[in-house]
């Protein structure tokens, strides 16, 4: 099963092969830009603030908290169930 995106793919290596650029370009605007420094260190708002920027071009959900269960491939994310007690914890 292939996450819904922004281009298309349905796929999973295809998506994993254009994500890749488009995320790696947005992690060295983040770094570059020192848009990290804008960011409230250990939180869930930074951790969503770094994924909506990185991830704005492939997905819809960038940035938000998932309320099912997704997978990428063989690796499937936290479940929905109990991340946001998870995040409580971490936070």
């Amino acid at each position: 099963m292939t996450l819904e995106n922004k281009l298309g793919i349905t796929g999973f290596i295809d998506l994993a092969h254009e994500e890749k650029p488009l995320t790696k370009h947005r992690a060295l605007e983040l770094y570059d830009n020192e848009l990290l420094s804008t960011f409230e260190v250990g939180t869930f708002d930074e951790l969503a603030e770094i994924h909506g920027y990185q991830f704005q071009n492939a997905y819809d959900f960038a940035g938000e908290m998932h309320t099912v269960n997704i997978a990428k491939g063989e690796f499937r994310f936290a479940p929905s169930i109990h991340l946001s007690e998870a995040l409580e914890a971490i936070e």
